[in-house]
């Protein structure tokens, strides 16, 4: 089962930090990530959402692939290519997996302007070595699926940065 973490930051630029920290580690195979996404409030109140998983353009490329494939089939392999591909790219802006992104709004709208925050969907971790990798951010749990133990081990953590 995955484990849903969200984690504020004090600026607008370290959740995009540990982002690219927890890729790496996905890349040492220490962590696998299901979905993530970053939120940053900027000065002005206004939120703004990066997810990691860019479905739409996914979609299209995947769409156009299989459109162009049928069109040779149909001696009309340019029209083949655009209809796979907006079909594609409608099929991807309309899927929405891992992490509810009225959850990821609702939540960053309640962080302070001038600040950021990251919601991870983990399947699994190898927790040691990721929690020492991940100290040296200072941060504030926000929400959690984690065990009472789990995240307030997670915490101490990220308040010893």
């Amino acid at each position: 089962m995955s484990s849903l973490i969200a984690v504020g930051f004090k600026d607008e630029f370290t959740a995009d930090a540990v982002i690219l920290e927890l890729k790496k580690l996905q890349r040492e195979h220490l962590l696998e990530l299901e979905d993530a996404a970053v939120v940053i409030r900027n000065k002005e109140g206004k939120v703004k959402i990066k997810q990691t998983q860019e479905l739409t353009a996914n979609g299209a490329l995947s769409g156009g692939f299989w459109g162009l494939l049928f069109g040779f089939i149909f001696f009309n392999p340019l029209l083949g290519w655009a209809v796979g591909a907006l079909a594609g790219a409608v099929s991807g802006a309309l899927t929405d997996i891992g992490i509810d992104d009225n959850f990821i709004r609702d939540v960053g709208s309640t962080i302070t302007p001038g600040t950021s925050a990251i919601f991870v969907l983990v399947r699994q971790a190898t927790a040691d070595k990721v929690l020492e990798d991940l100290s040296k951010f200072e941060g504030t749990v926000l929400k959690t699926s984690l065990s009472k133990d789990d995240e307030a081990k997670l915490q101490a953590i990220l308040t010893k940065a």
